[in-house]
């Protein structure tokens, strides 16, 4: 039996693609909507238009967050295609230059020429352009790009993190809303930088106070800007 099998490994990229939007998407959820709601009660706004503009912001920021994510990576996903069909057509016009340019790049990582070669000729043997997409052009399973996994995965995770400051609102007495939100805006925050990064293997406190402490800005932000308008008006 394979050593392989004896000893699957699992490994924490292959969780790249899902993890980035989920964690990218709740912390805007988060940040965004914490904001929103800090600023216009921070202009002295009645409790209902708080709640209001806070629910207006959870909206349209989950459907922003859907729509830019698979704009984004619907480019990404055409511009893999766009490179696999120019190796496909290569590899059918020129298939020996293609094999001298993937035993170059295994002579270019430290491998024998001659192995190289050979290394080359097994797996152009198997399946040419999976070798060269992977090894000359760096797309691979778990790397190529999903457009609507990222989009929902996006929109679900905002509108996740933009109900937790919308729930404090709820909770808040009328006169602390402003420090209640924050506050608990930013023990969220912290959550999610420490589960964000104990699911991708990163240093946790450093992901922890990174977020922390931009969400933080944010707040302090729209909070003075609600302050200034909220006294001119």
């Amino acid at each position: 039996m394979s050593r392989l099998r004896l000893h699957p490994e699992y490994h924490l990229v292959e969780r790249i693609g899902w993890l980035r939007a989920a964690v990218l998407g709740a912390n805007d959820g988060i940040v965004s909507t914490a904001s929103l709601i800090v600023g216009v009660a921070a202009a002295n706004t009645a409790d209902g238009g708080v709640l209001i503009a806070g629910v207006a912001g959870l909206v349209a920021g989950a459907m922003s967050m859907a729509a830019g994510e698979y704009v984004s990576v619907s480019s990404q996903s055409d511009t893999e295609r766009a490179d696999l069909a120019r190796e496909r057509s290569e590899l059918t016009e020129n298939a020996k230059a293609e094999l001298d340019e993937l035993a170059e790049i295994y002579v270019q990582r430290g491998v024998d020429p001659a192995l190289a070669r050979q290394v080359a000729q097994q797996l152009m043997a198997k399946d040419a352009l999976t070798a060269h997409a992977r090894d000359e052009l760096g797309i691979s399973k778990i790397t190529t790009a999903r457009p609507v996994q990222a989009a929902l995965t996006s929109a679900a995770a905002f509108s996740v993190g933009a109900a937790m400051p919308l729930l404090m609102v709820l909770v808040s007495p009328a006169g602390d809303l402003v420090p209640i939100v924050s506050g608990a805006s930013l023990c969220f925050l912290a959550l999610l930088g420490a589960i964000g990064a104990r699911a991708g293997g990163a240093n946790v406190l450093r992901a922890t106070v990174r977020v922390t402490f931009w969400g933080a800005l944010a707040m302090a932000i729209t909070a003075g800007i609600g302050e200034i308008f909220g006294a001119v008006v």
